[in-house]
C-alpha cells in the first residue's frame, strides 16, 4: 500500500504472540512498512503453539493471517553477534521498534532500549509486558488470560453466580486490546517527534490493560465501596436486566436500565401484556421488590417465543437487547460486514473470502489489502540487500545460521 497515512513509516516487529505483533499489524493496514523478525528455526511459537480444545480449528493458518498479515519476514539468530549486527543495522532507518520480550532476555540479547536507542535518535522503543517492567515483577512473564484477565479480578467477577468457577478467557481477548493500547503509545511517540525530531521510549502492560478494562469495579474499591459479586441469573437483582431463554433455546440480554415507564409496551410486545397489571409489578420499586418474581413470568413469556419472533418485537419496539450469538453466528451475521468489522480478502492464502479487520477507521483512508503473513524467513535476503548487505556475506550469514 503506497499512500497510506503511515506510508514511509518502518517498523520492527521483534516480538511473538499477539499483543505486541498485533499493533504492527495495525500500522501494516495504514501503510507503515512492517518487518517480523523472528529466531531462526521455529519462528514465533504462534506459528504452532495456539492448537487444541479451545482454540479452534481451520484448514488455514488463520491465527498467522489474522495478527501478522502484510508484513515482510526475515529470520535472525540474535543470540549471535552476526545476527545482531544485522538487526542494529536496521534499527538504523527504522522508526519503530516492538517487543514484548522479557527483561531477561532483552538483556542477554542486547536489545534492551538501552541497547537500541543510541543507534537512532528518531527510533521509538515500543515494549509489551505482563506486569510492567517497574517493581518486583517486572521482569515475570505471563498472558493475557494470567496478567490481564486473572490479576485484574475480572476472571473473578465474570462468572455466572458467586458459588461458580472462575470464568476462563478465550483465547487473544486481552491481547487485542493491548495491541491497540500499544498501538496508541506508538502513535503519540510519533506525533511527538514531529515537533522534537527525538524517538524514545513507549509501553504498555497487560495488567495495565486488565485495570483499564475492569476500572469500574477496581476504582470501586480504591474509594472504599464494594463490589459484590454478581448473583445468578434466577436471583438477578433486577428482571429487566437479565437473560432469558427462547423456546428454541437461543438467550437474549434485556437491558433496561433507563426508560422504565415503557415497562408496559415492552410485555406487550412480548405478547403478556396482563403482567403489567400485576400489582407486583405496577411501579419501578415493586417491578425492584418483586423482581424474582417478575423473572419467573419473563421466564415464561420468553418460553413461548422463538428467536425470530423476540428479535422482531423488541426491535419493532426499538427496545435495547442483546443476542447472545454461537461463534458460527457470524458466518450469516450481516452487520459485521456492514459496519467494517469484517473485511473482504483476496489473497487465497489466507484461506478465507473474510478476515477480522483492525478496530480503527479513519474516513477517507483505505487500509492496506489483506495479504497472507510471511513464511519463516520470506523477505530475509530482499531485507538484508535493501540494507546494503552483498550477496557473499549473505551467503557467509546463511552458512554459519545467522539468518534464516
Amino acid at each position: 500500500m503506497s499512500g497510506g497515512i503511515l506510508d514511509g513509516i518502518r517498523v520492527l516487529d521483534v516480538a511473538s504472540f499477539i499483543a505486541a505483533p498485533a499493533a504492527g499489524t495495525v500500522m501494516a493496514d495504514f501503510g507503515a512498512e512492517v518487518i517480523k523478525v523472528e529466531p531462526v528455526g521455529l519462528g514465533d511459537p504462534l506459528r504452532y503453539s495456539l492448537r487444541g480444545p479451545g482454540y479452534g480449528h481451520s484448514p488455514a493458518h488463520h491465527e498467522w493471517f489474522v495478527d501478522n498479515r502484510n508484513k515482510k519476514g526475515i529470520a535472525l539468530d540474535l543470540k549471535s553477534e552476526e545476527g545482531r549486527a544485522v538487526l542494529y543495522r536496521l534499527c538504523e532507518t527504522a522508526d519503530v521498534f516492538i517487543t514484548n520480550m522479557p527483561l531477561g532476555p532483552r538483556e542477554r540479547l542486547r536489545i534492551r532500549y538501552e541497547d537500541i536507542g543510541p543507534l537512532n535518535e528518531r527510533l521509538i522503543y515500543a515494549s509489551v509486558s505482563a506486569y510492567g517492567e517497574e517493581g518486583e515483577e517486572g521482569d515475570r512473564t505471563g498472558f493475557d488470560s494470567t496478567a490481564l484477565w486473572a490479576r485484574s479480578g475480572m476472571q473473578d467477577l465474570v462468572k455466572p453466580s458467586p458459588d461458580s468457577p472462575p470464568a476462563r478467557s478465550l483465547p487473544g481477548m486481552g491481547d487485542h486490546p493491548t495491541a491497540v493500547s500499544l498501538f496508541g503509545s506508538i502513535m503519540l511517540a510519533l506525533y511527538r517527534r514531529m515537533s522534537t525530531g527525538k524517538g524514545g521510549r513507549v509501553s504498555t502492560s497487560l495488567m495495565a490493560n486488565g485495570a483499564w478494562g475492569n476500572a469500574l469495579s477496581i476504582q470501586t474499591v480504591l474509594s472504599g465501596g464494594e463490589v459484590a459479586h454478581r448473583p445468578g441469573r434466577e436471583k438477578a437483582l433486577s428482571a429487566v436486566n437479565n437473560f432469558y431463554e427462547t423456546k428454541d433455546g437461543r438467550w437474549f440480554h434485556l437491558i433496561m436500565i433507563t426508560g422504565q415507564a415503557r415497562f408496559p409496551e415492552l410485555v406487550a410486545a412480548l405478547g403478556c401484556p396482563e403482567i403489567a397489571q400485576d400489582p407486583r409489578f405496577t411501579t419501578t420499586e415493586l417491578r425492584t421488590e418483586n423482581a424474582h418474581a417478575l423473572i419467573a413470568e419473563l421466564d415464561v413469556a420468553f418460553s413461548k417465543l422463538t428467536a425470530d419472533e423476540v428479535r422482531n418485537a423488541l426491535n419493532a419496539g426499538g427496545f435495547t437487547f442483546g443476542e447472545t450469538h454461537q461463534i458460527n453466528d457470524v458466518l450469516t451475521d450481516q452487520q459485521f460486514r456492514a459496519s467494517g468489522a469484517l473485511r473482504e480478502n483476496r489473497d487465497p492464502k489466507g484461506g478465507a473470502d473474510l478476515v477480522v479487520d483492525t478496530p480503527l477507521f479513519v474516513d477517507g483512508e483505505t487500509k492496506a489489502e489483506p495479504v497472507m503473513a510471511p513464511d519463516l524467513g520470506e523477505h530475509t535476503d530482499d531485507i538484508l540487500k535493501e540494507a546494503g548487505f552483498s550477496s557473499d556475506e549473505i551467503a557467509r550469514m546463511r552458512e554459519m545460521k545467522a539468518i534464516e
